[in-house]
């Protein structure tokens, strides 16, 4: 028994590198790539062994892009504050319109509430083609087009379903009963709803717009006909590594180690609180 047990242990071991291998191993081969040069890159067959460079990051810190060919200008930075901003308005704006709203599909049940819920949760899953057209004409009417406030906007439009249907679920799962108790002591639907749902449903909040974050950052259609080059995200601005001269494989890798590295901090600092909230509610005792 203590012989299969010892390779049942081997064989989950070695399960487990396979997997953790497979799944990290495009994340190393980019960053190996940051410090690499095109040269090295395309270099056949590949290789671990080079000497690494800093030159692409260099130049995506301070702007200017050398090609074979020419120096080009990139805005590396300003798009990767851009993507900042919109990501943490639209996170923040579609909070605090989605909580309550999700508080009260969860509480309130009335006539067509399924039905309006169902309809904002078809703004996540619809094409965003479908409403590209219009909301480019309607921003130009209204003045909204290529501003910030516009983009962030469009972009709760992709965080708020998700926020709404994941935390109208974490509602549910709190007893009315602790809420109807509070409310019997004299407190106002305001307070119960700050002071105990609120607190009660805070991982899943949390979870919820860890996720949102992450959907608003990655996001890449909207910024693309919506804003100019001033106001575009990471997602669109890498397309200026693409020049008349080839592709710059290396500054490319450098970006997107660089675009990934506020959401791993935050999906590092979150985790506790994604992990509780995901599981929230998974077990009902």
């Amino acid at each position: 028994m203590q012989h299969v047990s010892l390779i049942e242990r081997l064989l989950r071991g070695v399960a487990l590198i396979l997997v953790v291998v497979f799944f990290m191993f495009p994340i190393v081969w980019i960053v190996l790539m940051s410090f690499q040069t095109n040269e090295t890159i395309l270099r056949v067959p590949p290789s671990f062994i080079f000497e690494p460079t800093i030159s692409n990051y260099k130049a995506l810190i301070t702007g200017k892009l050398e090609t074979s060919a020419a120096s080009l200008e990139i805005n590396f930075l300003r798009n990767l504050g851009n993507s900042v901003l919109l990501s943490v308005g639209s996170v923040a704006l579609a909070l605090l319109l989605g909580v309550p709203a999700a508080y009260a599909f969860a509480r309130h049940k009335f006539k067509g509430s399924e039905d309006i819920a169902f309809t904002l949760l078809s703004f996540r899953f619809a094409p965003p083609l479908l409403v590209l057209l219009p909301l480019s004409l309607y921003f130009q009417k209204i003045g909204l087009a290529d501003t910030y406030i516009g983009l962030i906007w469009v972009y709760q439009l992709i965080c708020l379903p998700l926020i709404l249907w994941i935390v109208r679920g974490y509602f549910e799962d709190i007893s009315p009963d602790i809420e109807n108790a509070y409310r019997i002591a004299g407190h106002s639907w305001f307070s119960t709803f700050r002071k105990i749902a609120l607190p009660l449903a805070g991982p899943g909040i949390a979870a919820a717009g860890l996720l949102a974050f992450i959907f608003a950052w990655n996001n890449f259609i909207f910024a693309l006909v919506l804003a100019s080059a001033d106001k575009q995200p990471v997602t669109v601005g890498a397309l200026a590594f693409v020049t008349a001269s080839g592709i710059q494989y290396g500054q490319i890798a450098a970006a997107i180690v660089l675009s990934i590295a506020p959401t791993l901090a935050l999906a590092l600092y979150a985790q506790r609180y994604l992990v509780e909230g995901l599981s929230l509610g998974a077990v009902k005792g």
